[in-house]
């Protein structure tokens, strides 16, 4: 009886470390059409965090990869490959987003002539 708690313990550990690695939720930007300039610093700041923690997620896959070691199974490292490429492309889409919504404020808002 003990022998079948102690694995299902080691088992259910192994399961946590080896999903250890979770993305963060993605950022809402605002519409620059229509928002406010403290909106858009403060999703300035949110983009910032969520980079920032995507750079953490990354380093977890990494990390997670690296642990299973060149022994791992192709489909295991292909797994990781396309969690670490997606990762990568959704960083890039969101900068991409709030840069578009950046351009929409400026261009309904025009700096006053001089």
């Amino acid at each position: 009886m003990r022998t079948g708690f102690f694995v299902a313990v080691v088992a259910g550990c192994w399961a946590s470390a080896s999903m250890a690695c979770e993305a963060p939720t993605v950022v809402k930007i605002p519409d620059g059409k229509t928002s406010t300039m403290d909106q858009l610093l403060a999703a300035q700041g949110e983009v910032k965090g969520y980079m920032a923690a995507m750079q953490e997620f990354l380093a977890c896959i990494d990390m997670e990869a690296d642990a299973k070691g060149a022994d791992a199974p192709a489909e295991y490292k292909s797994m990781m490959v396309d969690r670490h490429n997606a990762a990568v492309a959704e960083m890039e889409q969101i900068a991409a987003a709030f840069n578009d919504q950046v351009k929409a404020y400026k261009a309904a808002n025009p700096a006053p002539k001089k």
